[in-house]
């Protein structure tokens, strides 16, 4: 058994293209696929026969199914990282970021990618003094200075902490999802073949 954190659920949509379902709420058969970039590729590669046969009629497979994967899951980390914002469990601006990591309330780092490495040294060589969590103080460098203002609606995010509280928990959830997506971890994990397809 493969646990489901570590799957991506597909549904066929009323015209019969296939559909990533990553809420897992979608009604209809589902087909799983190990929740990795190169597992979905291969699948894509072959639908006619891994979603064909898992939904057992004719499918429509647009291509670039794991890049609307990936956009997905970017497009959902980056409302949970809203929601942190709207929760009171955020703080952006470097000096305000610096003075949280004094607090000791940091749960999280958040550089955007094209962010100055001076500036995130400084503030990594801060964390270093952190107590920390069970996962550690991971640092997210996976969206540009424009995704997060979209987000954040604010203007020039480079710098942001995550406050202790459930959103930044989701949020940090939802951003390994995607790197372990984009590493092909769980594919790795996952070294039985028979365990990379599925069906409901």
């Amino acid at each position: 058994m493969v646990p489901v954190d570590r799957l991506i659920r597909f549904v066929l949509d009323p015209e019969g293209r296939v559909t990533p379902d990553l809420k897992r709420k979608l009604p209809g058969r589902g087909v799983w696929i190990t929740a990795s970039r190169a597992a979905v590729e291969a699948a894509e590669k072959d639908g006619k026969k891994v979603f064909g046969r898992g939904f057992k009629s004719d499918v429509k497979l647009e291509p670039g199914l794991a890049g609307n994967v990936d956009d997905l899951m970017v497009r959902a980390a980056l409302q949970a990282l809203s929601l942190t914002r709207k929760a009171g469990e955020l703080v952006t601006g470097f000096s305000k970021v610096e003075a949280a990591l004094r607090g000791g309330s940091v749960i999280g780092l958040i550089h955007a990618s094209e962010a100055a490495d001076d500036g995130v040294r400084k503030l990594s060589a801060a964390a270093l003094g952190l107590e920390k969590t069970a996962n550690g103080c991971p640092v997210v460098r996976l969206f540009e200075s424009a995704q997060l203002d979209l987000a954040l609606g604010r203007s020039n995010v480079i710098h942001a902490a995550l406050l202790a509280g459930s959103a930044s928990e989701n949020f940090l959830s939802r951003v390994r999802e995607l790197e372990a997506f984009r590493s092909n971890s769980a594919l790795e994990e996952i070294s039985n073949a028979a365990g990379a397809v599925a069906q409901d």
